[in-house]
């Protein structure tokens, strides 16, 4: 590498570390008439971590980001209240998988977590409060305040998720094994795709058999189940039962009695922080530097990185249908035989591929999939921490009630339950539910002393209002000022201390992060559209019926969260092809 590229290389680094606008080259900058051999459209943390992979192996690739900052809904922004870094969409890390922590060497790149413990308060207007977290001697003592019952039922609830987790592990770290008859390739490599997926088939009966009968029908039964059954079979602790009942509708347009909302309930202790299961941690600095480091670590490797560089189309030849690379919005065209879309379905498909290339029943099943979404996010710069009426000692630099997630609104499901009712309506819920956090009392980067960063995860809000629009400035301030007065009832003096804000309802998402119906997992989790079923049937394996176009986004197997196995999945499909090629 000349002195030259040395310099640029170091530069593009020093920006990415503070998620500048500037963090790497525009469209304007790439090579004039290069091939690569891969293109990824999006520079989400999927759309980096691919194109790591890909690059590691020795292929050329470029990343497009249409955005001036990397980083899709992983991202930190720091422009929208002076002297305050806000998680602008994403706020939390567990789901990120170990194996690309380590590979990528995300620590050695920056990444810093902080575990937090506790992990969730509870407050009650009747002045009592929950706390849980990974400490067992605690959440006994917690729990035991509501119910003695549940304090003991409470490890074997936690136990039963993680040994479901374990199965779940490897089927999130694996490709799901369609098998398609393509005549495009070779009796030998259709006998070798035969071979292989029944290895996966093997290995997953060897998994379910490790589960035993009783576990398997009681994992069947949470899958299927609504939330409120799993839950009430479980405690009977209102408080409790809420509490956890968070997990199973968080960015869902779905209640706690909507069927198969038991299985969102994994996402409670489904990842990992520091090698112990279901501890989620703030990132230093906000989740832009998940991002961050996933980038360094594809620079290293070699990648192009390219920002307000807006994919306009993906070009496919109309003889053959094999994908030729992409066009700009400016005019430039990226050539290269393989492009992964890191966008939503909807986006990739119905947007970017040209009209008239994809079979009628796929994009049928693309465009009456469900996008729906219930959430809005508002990042609140504060001058103080909010004081809850239920803790009367607060200490001023934090105390354990303001480690973790907060629960306000959730003290029953009935209450959840209702509020999801009014938005299933039309009407954003008149006591919504929110989940509440302060990254700033143990990442002290993120805002000036003594004030703080908060995040509230909102729900229920409909895309569309059966009165009045979001884009109305009276309807946006009425309900962020719902929300703040919902959190002055449990923390007088709430309102007061906002300095100010930024909110994202789902119109807002859509425009701003490309995420289709504002939905946060790049479409609906249910369960017909996971696994096989995700994103259409017959297509969940990261390939699509353009050759050469691949998925690996959140849209794709296994889903939503900042977990990164699509982008690793389909890196590892694509290298798979082209080996085969």
């Amino acid at each position: 590498m000349s002195p030259a590229a040395r310099r640029l290389l170091l530069a593009r680094r020093r920006c990415l570390s503070t998620g500048a606008a500037s963090s790497a080259p525009t469209s304007s900058q790439l090579p004039r008439g290069k091939r690569w051999d891969a293109v990824v459209i999006g520079g989400g943390h999927n759309g980096l971590v691919a194109a790591a992979y890909l690059a590691r192996a020795g292929r050329s690739v470029a990343v497009l980001e249409r955005r001036g900052v990397l980083g899709g809904a992983a991202v930190s922004e720091s422009d929208l209240v002076p002297g305050f870094r806000f998680s602008r969409c994403s706020y939390l890390l567990s789901l990120l998988r170990p194996a690309i922590l380590r590979d990528l060497e995300l620590e050695r790149h920056g990444l810093k977590l902080l575990p937090r413990s506790p992990s969730s308060f509870t407050p009650c207007l009747d002045g009592r409060y929950l706390l849980l977290g990974p400490d067992a001697e605690l959440n006994h003592s917690e729990i035991s305040k509501f119910s003695n019952k549940d304090a003991n039922a409470y490890p074997r609830y936690e136990e039963q998720l993680e040994k479901f987790c374990k199965l779940m592990d490897f089927v999130i770290d694996s490709a799901p094994p369609e098998l398609r008859q393509d005549f495009h390739t070779s009796m030998v490599d259709r006998m070798k795709d035969r071979v292989d997926k029944s290895a996966f088939w093997g290995n997953l009966l060897r998994h379910v058999m490790q589960q035993g009968q009783k576990n398997m029908v009681e994992f069947f039964d949470l899958l299927l189940s609504p939330a409120s059954k799993i839950l009430n079979c479980w405690f009977e602790s209102e408080v409790l039962k809420a509490t956890l009942a968070t997990d199973a509708v968080i960015g869902t347009m779905a209640g706690v009695n909507t069927p198969g909302s038991g299985y969102v309930l994994l996402h409670h202790v489904m990842g990992e922080t520091g090698g112990r299961r279901g501890v989620w941690a703030y990132v230093q600095g906000g989740m832009g530097s998940v991002s961050s480091a996933i980038s360094k670590a594809a620079l290293e490797a070699g990648v192009q990185i390219v920002t307000n560089a807006e994919v306009s189309q993906v070009m496919v030849n109309e003889t053959t249908g094999k994908v030729e690379g992409v066009a700009l919005a400016d005019g430039t065209e990226v050539h290269s035989p393989v492009v992964l879309s890191n966008a939503t379905p909807y986006k990739t498909f119905v947007d970017l591929v040209p009209v008239n290339v994809l079979p009628e029943y796929f994009l049928s099943a693309i465009k009456t999939a469900d996008y729906s979404s219930a959430t809005t996010k508002i990042n609140v710069a504060v001058d103080r921490l909010p004081q809850f009426h239920c803790c009367k000692d607060m200490n001023p630099e934090g105390g354990p009630e303001h480690m973790g997630t907060i629960h306000i609104g959730s003290e029953s499901m009935e209450e959840i339950d209702l509020a999801y009712r009014e938005a299933a309506g039309g009407i954003s819920s008149k006591r919504p539910v929110i989940e509440m956090t302060i990254p700033s009392v143990l990442d002290k980067t993120i805002s000036p002393p003594g004030q703080h960063v908060i995040n509230l995860f909102v729900q229920y809000t409909p895309y569309k209002l059966s009165e009045g629009s979001w884009q109305e400035s009276n309807v946006r301030k009425s309900f962020a000022e719902r929300c703040f007065s919902l959190i002055d009832e449990y923390a007088p003096g709430f309102s007061s201390s906002v300095v100010g804000y930024d909110m994202l309802t789902p119109p807002d998402l859509e425009r701003e992060f490309g995420l289709t119906g504002g939905n946060i997992f790049h479409g609906a989790m249910g369960l017909d559209s996971l696994f096989l079923m995700r994103p259409a049937k017959g297509w969940s394996d990261y390939r699509t019926p353009v050759k050469g176009l691949y998925l690996c986004g959140s849209g794709a197997h296994p889903g939503g969260g900042v977990m990164g196995a699509p982008g690793r999945n389909a890196a590892s499909v694509v290298l798979e092809d082209l080996k085969a090629k």
